[in-house]
Protein backbone atom coordinates (compact mmCIF):
# COMPACT_ATOMS: atom_id res chain seq x y z
CA UNK A 1 0.00 0.00 0.00
CA UNK A 2 1.34 3.43 -0.96
CA UNK A 3 -0.16 6.74 0.23
CA UNK A 4 0.75 10.25 -0.91
CA UNK A 5 1.19 12.57 2.09
CA UNK A 6 3.21 15.32 0.45
CA UNK A 7 2.45 18.80 1.81
CA UNK A 8 0.04 17.44 4.43
CA UNK A 9 -0.29 18.95 7.89
CA UNK A 10 0.08 17.19 11.24
CA UNK A 11 -3.64 16.63 11.77
CA UNK A 12 -4.09 15.26 8.25
CA UNK A 13 -1.23 12.80 8.73
CA UNK A 14 -2.59 11.69 12.10
CA UNK A 15 -6.08 11.17 10.67
CA UNK A 16 -4.60 9.14 7.83
CA UNK A 17 -2.97 6.76 10.32
CA UNK A 18 -6.17 6.54 12.35
CA UNK A 19 -8.12 5.46 9.26
CA UNK A 20 -5.64 2.79 8.18
CA UNK A 21 -6.83 -0.80 8.03
CA UNK A 22 -3.77 -3.01 7.66
CA UNK A 23 -3.06 -6.63 8.52
CA UNK A 24 -0.23 -7.86 10.73
CA UNK A 25 3.04 -7.83 8.81
CA UNK A 26 1.66 -5.57 6.06
CA UNK A 27 3.94 -2.73 4.92
CA UNK A 28 2.57 0.74 4.18
CA UNK A 29 4.60 3.34 2.29
CA UNK A 30 3.98 7.07 2.69
CA UNK A 31 5.36 9.50 0.16
CA UNK A 32 6.77 12.72 1.63
CA UNK A 33 8.77 15.63 0.34
CA UNK A 34 12.20 15.65 1.97
CA UNK A 35 11.47 19.17 3.21
CA UNK A 36 8.38 17.87 5.05
CA UNK A 37 10.40 15.14 6.75
CA UNK A 38 13.03 17.66 7.81
CA UNK A 39 10.28 19.86 9.24
CA UNK A 40 8.80 17.06 11.38
CA UNK A 41 12.01 15.16 12.15
CA UNK A 42 12.31 11.37 12.02
CA UNK A 43 11.60 10.98 15.74
CA UNK A 44 8.05 12.25 15.20
CA UNK A 45 7.44 9.41 12.73
CA UNK A 46 8.99 6.81 15.05
CA UNK A 47 6.56 7.97 17.76
CA UNK A 48 3.71 7.84 15.25
CA UNK A 49 4.58 4.26 14.40
CA UNK A 50 4.43 3.24 18.07
CA UNK A 51 1.05 4.90 18.59
CA UNK A 52 -0.46 2.68 15.91
CA UNK A 53 1.49 -0.50 16.78
CA UNK A 54 3.76 -0.32 13.77
CA UNK A 55 7.50 -0.52 13.20
CA UNK A 56 9.26 2.13 11.15
CA UNK A 57 11.45 0.53 8.49
CA UNK A 58 14.41 2.01 6.64
CA UNK A 59 13.20 4.90 4.43
CA UNK A 60 13.62 4.63 0.66
CA UNK A 61 14.73 7.54 -1.48
CA UNK A 62 12.32 7.90 -4.41
CA UNK A 63 13.89 10.85 -6.23
CA UNK A 64 15.81 14.04 -5.51
CA UNK A 65 12.98 15.64 -3.53
CA UNK A 66 10.85 12.71 -2.31
CA UNK A 67 11.30 9.88 0.22
CA UNK A 68 9.11 6.92 1.08
CA UNK A 69 8.64 6.38 4.80
CA UNK A 70 7.83 2.73 5.37
CA UNK A 71 5.88 1.23 8.27
CA UNK A 72 5.08 -2.40 9.06
CA UNK A 73 2.13 -3.46 11.20
CA UNK A 74 3.26 -5.50 14.21
CA UNK A 75 1.95 -8.98 14.94
CA UNK A 76 0.07 -7.97 18.07
CA UNK A 77 -0.58 -11.55 19.08
CA UNK A 78 3.19 -12.06 19.44
CA UNK A 79 3.36 -10.75 22.99
CA UNK A 80 4.35 -12.43 26.24
CA UNK A 81 1.59 -10.42 27.93
CA UNK A 82 -0.92 -12.79 26.33
CA UNK A 83 0.78 -16.05 27.22
CA UNK A 84 -0.04 -18.42 30.07
CA UNK A 85 0.36 -17.40 33.70
CA UNK A 86 2.76 -20.16 34.75
CA UNK A 87 6.23 -19.45 36.12
CA UNK A 88 7.68 -20.34 32.70
CA UNK A 89 5.87 -17.40 31.11
CA UNK A 90 9.28 -15.74 31.48
CA UNK A 91 11.40 -18.85 30.86
CA UNK A 92 14.08 -19.56 28.28
CA UNK A 93 11.53 -20.86 25.76
CA UNK A 94 9.22 -17.86 26.15
CA UNK A 95 8.63 -14.79 24.02
CA UNK A 96 9.78 -12.67 26.98
CA UNK A 97 13.21 -14.30 27.00
CA UNK A 98 13.93 -13.13 23.45
CA UNK A 99 13.56 -9.50 24.53
CA UNK A 100 16.59 -7.54 25.69
CA UNK A 101 15.66 -4.27 27.36
CA UNK A 102 19.36 -3.52 27.91
CA UNK A 103 19.57 -2.82 24.16
CA UNK A 104 16.83 -0.21 24.51
CA UNK A 105 18.72 2.99 25.21
CA UNK A 106 15.75 4.67 26.93
CA UNK A 107 15.92 1.85 29.52
CA UNK A 108 19.70 1.65 29.74
CA UNK A 109 20.24 5.38 30.17
CA UNK A 110 17.75 5.80 33.00
CA UNK A 111 18.74 2.58 34.78
CA UNK A 112 22.43 3.52 34.82
CA UNK A 113 21.44 7.01 35.97
CA UNK A 114 19.54 5.41 38.88
CA UNK A 115 22.59 3.31 39.77
CA UNK A 116 24.75 6.44 39.79
CA UNK A 117 22.20 8.26 41.96
CA UNK A 118 22.37 5.64 44.71
CA UNK A 119 26.19 5.23 44.26
CA UNK A 120 26.19 1.54 43.37
CA UNK A 121 29.93 1.12 43.73
CA UNK A 122 29.67 1.82 47.47
CA UNK A 123 27.26 -1.09 48.06
CA UNK A 124 28.27 -4.40 49.61
CA UNK A 125 25.12 -6.55 49.27
CA UNK A 126 22.65 -6.17 46.38
CA UNK A 127 19.34 -8.03 46.07
CA UNK A 128 17.40 -8.22 42.79
CA UNK A 129 13.80 -9.43 43.01
CA UNK A 130 12.57 -10.78 39.68
CA UNK A 131 16.09 -11.10 38.32
CA UNK A 132 15.19 -13.44 35.41
CA UNK A 133 18.42 -13.97 33.41
CA UNK A 134 20.39 -11.31 35.30
CA UNK A 135 20.42 -8.39 32.85
CA UNK A 136 20.46 -5.75 35.60
CA UNK A 137 23.51 -7.40 37.18
CA UNK A 138 25.27 -7.44 33.80
CA UNK A 139 24.83 -3.69 33.47
CA UNK A 140 26.32 -3.16 36.93
CA UNK A 141 29.22 -5.41 35.97
CA UNK A 142 29.84 -3.30 32.86
CA UNK A 143 29.74 -0.08 34.93
CA UNK A 144 32.25 -1.19 37.57
CA UNK A 145 35.84 -2.32 37.48
CA UNK A 146 36.51 -6.03 38.00
CA UNK A 147 37.68 -5.32 41.55
CA UNK A 148 34.63 -3.19 42.38
CA UNK A 149 32.22 -5.80 41.04
CA UNK A 150 33.96 -8.67 42.84
CA UNK A 151 33.76 -6.82 46.18
CA UNK A 152 29.93 -6.85 46.10
CA UNK A 153 27.70 -9.78 47.01
CA UNK A 154 24.82 -10.15 44.53
CA UNK A 155 21.69 -12.20 45.15
CA UNK A 156 19.06 -12.62 42.44
CA UNK A 157 15.68 -14.26 43.02
CA UNK A 158 13.10 -15.37 40.48
CA UNK A 159 10.27 -17.89 40.41
CA UNK A 160 11.16 -19.10 36.90
CA UNK A 161 13.44 -22.14 37.15
CA UNK A 162 14.78 -22.10 33.58
CA UNK A 163 15.65 -18.38 33.77
CA UNK A 164 17.53 -18.93 37.03
CA UNK A 165 19.51 -21.83 35.52
CA UNK A 166 20.40 -19.64 32.55
CA UNK A 167 21.54 -16.83 34.85
CA UNK A 168 23.69 -19.23 36.86
CA UNK A 169 25.46 -20.41 33.71
CA UNK A 170 25.95 -16.83 32.52
CA UNK A 171 27.63 -15.82 35.81
CA UNK A 172 29.36 -19.16 36.30
CA UNK A 173 32.76 -17.64 37.08
CA UNK A 174 31.45 -14.88 39.35
CA UNK A 175 31.55 -16.51 42.79
CA UNK A 176 30.08 -13.38 44.38
CA UNK A 177 26.80 -13.78 42.43
CA UNK A 178 24.08 -16.14 43.64
CA UNK A 179 20.76 -16.97 41.99
CA UNK A 180 17.82 -18.56 43.78
CA UNK A 181 14.57 -19.95 42.38
CA UNK A 182 11.90 -18.93 44.85
CA UNK A 183 8.55 -17.23 45.29
CA UNK A 184 8.97 -13.54 46.18
CA UNK A 185 5.85 -13.82 48.34
CA UNK A 186 7.76 -16.21 50.62
CA UNK A 187 11.12 -14.50 51.06
CA UNK A 188 11.09 -15.22 54.80
CA UNK A 189 11.79 -18.89 53.99
CA UNK A 190 15.23 -18.00 52.61
CA UNK A 191 16.74 -16.25 55.65
CA UNK A 192 18.39 -13.72 53.34
CA UNK A 193 19.36 -11.10 55.87
CA UNK A 194 19.53 -7.43 54.86
CA UNK A 195 20.95 -5.62 51.85
CA UNK A 196 22.15 -2.09 51.20
CA UNK A 197 20.58 -2.02 47.72
CA UNK A 198 17.36 -3.68 46.59
CA UNK A 199 16.42 -3.67 42.90
CA UNK A 200 13.14 -4.81 41.40
CA UNK A 201 12.26 -4.04 37.77
CA UNK A 202 8.68 -4.73 36.69
CA UNK A 203 8.10 -7.53 39.20
CA UNK A 204 6.26 -6.19 42.24
CA UNK A 205 3.36 -5.16 39.97
CA UNK A 206 2.67 -8.81 39.08
CA UNK A 207 -0.93 -9.91 39.53
CA UNK A 208 -0.01 -12.54 42.15
CA UNK A 209 1.70 -9.97 44.41
CA UNK A 210 -0.02 -7.59 46.81
CA UNK A 211 2.04 -4.55 45.86
CA UNK A 212 1.74 -2.38 48.98
CA UNK A 213 2.17 -5.24 51.45
CA UNK A 214 5.09 -6.75 49.49
CA UNK A 215 6.89 -3.42 49.20
CA UNK A 216 6.59 -2.65 52.93
CA UNK A 217 7.68 -6.16 53.89
CA UNK A 218 10.74 -5.96 51.65
CA UNK A 219 11.68 -2.59 53.09
CA UNK A 220 11.18 -3.62 56.71
CA UNK A 221 12.77 -7.07 56.54
CA UNK A 222 15.48 -6.88 53.90
CA UNK A 223 16.79 -3.31 53.60
CA UNK A 224 19.59 -1.99 55.78
CA UNK A 225 18.87 1.20 57.74
CA UNK A 226 20.94 3.25 55.30
CA UNK A 227 20.16 1.10 52.26
CA UNK A 228 18.94 2.24 48.84
CA UNK A 229 16.21 1.08 46.48
CA UNK A 230 15.64 1.10 42.72
CA UNK A 231 12.17 0.10 41.57
CA UNK A 232 11.26 -0.07 37.88
CA UNK A 233 7.64 0.41 36.81
CA UNK A 234 6.86 -0.64 33.20
CA UNK A 235 5.32 2.16 31.18
CA UNK A 236 5.43 0.10 28.02
CA UNK A 237 4.24 -3.09 26.33
CA UNK A 238 6.28 -5.57 24.31
CA UNK A 239 4.73 -6.54 20.97
CA UNK A 240 6.40 -8.49 18.19
CA UNK A 241 9.79 -7.75 19.75
CA UNK A 242 9.17 -4.00 19.92
CA UNK A 243 9.02 -1.96 23.11
CA UNK A 244 5.88 0.15 22.71
CA UNK A 245 5.52 3.17 24.99
CA UNK A 246 2.52 3.33 27.32
CA UNK A 247 1.24 1.08 30.09
CA UNK A 248 -1.86 -0.93 29.21
CA UNK A 249 -4.56 -0.76 31.87
CA UNK A 250 -7.46 -3.20 32.29
CA UNK A 251 -10.69 -2.19 30.53
CA UNK A 252 -8.98 0.41 28.33
CA UNK A 253 -7.80 0.06 24.75
CA UNK A 254 -5.31 2.91 25.20
CA UNK A 255 -2.43 3.69 27.51
CA UNK A 256 -3.59 4.74 30.99
CA UNK A 257 -1.17 5.53 33.82
CA UNK A 258 -3.36 5.72 36.93
CA UNK A 259 -2.30 2.38 38.43
CA UNK A 260 1.39 2.98 37.73
CA UNK A 261 1.29 6.46 39.25
CA UNK A 262 -0.66 5.18 42.25
CA UNK A 263 2.04 2.60 43.06
CA UNK A 264 4.84 5.11 42.53
CA UNK A 265 3.15 7.67 44.77
CA UNK A 266 2.70 5.09 47.54
CA UNK A 267 6.39 4.11 47.48
CA UNK A 268 7.62 7.68 47.26
CA UNK A 269 5.50 8.88 50.17
CA UNK A 270 6.43 5.86 52.30
CA UNK A 271 10.18 6.30 51.70
CA UNK A 272 10.10 10.05 52.21
CA UNK A 273 8.56 9.44 55.62
CA UNK A 274 11.58 7.24 56.34
CA UNK A 275 13.92 10.15 55.49
CA UNK A 276 14.80 9.11 51.95
CA UNK A 277 15.53 11.34 48.99
CA UNK A 278 13.38 9.93 46.18
CA UNK A 279 13.52 10.76 42.47
CA UNK A 280 11.34 9.49 39.63
CA UNK A 281 13.00 9.23 36.22
CA UNK A 282 12.61 7.32 32.98
CA UNK A 283 10.25 6.97 30.05
CA UNK A 284 9.34 3.45 28.88
CA UNK A 285 10.29 2.25 32.35
CA UNK A 286 9.73 4.68 35.22
CA UNK A 287 12.45 4.38 37.86
CA UNK A 288 11.96 5.22 41.51
CA UNK A 289 15.41 5.67 43.02
CA UNK A 290 15.77 6.25 46.75
CA UNK A 291 18.77 6.94 48.95
CA UNK A 292 18.95 7.80 52.63
CA UNK A 293 19.30 11.47 53.50
CA UNK A 294 22.52 11.88 55.46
Amino acid sequence: MKIDLKKRGSCEILECFKSLHVESGEIVEFEFFDSDIESFGYKAFVDLAQLFFMKMLTPLKKDETTTLLRFQKLYLENSFHKTDKSSEKYGVESEFFTLDKTKQFSFLYHYTHALDFIDVKSKKRILNLGVNRGDEFKIIKDMLTCEEFASIEFVGIDYCASAIEYAKSDFLHDKNVQFLCHDINKLEELNLGKFDLIISIGTLQSSNINFNAAFMSIYQNHLENDGAMILGFPNCRWMDGEMIYGAKAPNYSFSELSLVLKDIHFCKKYLQQKKYRVVITGKDYLFLSARKII
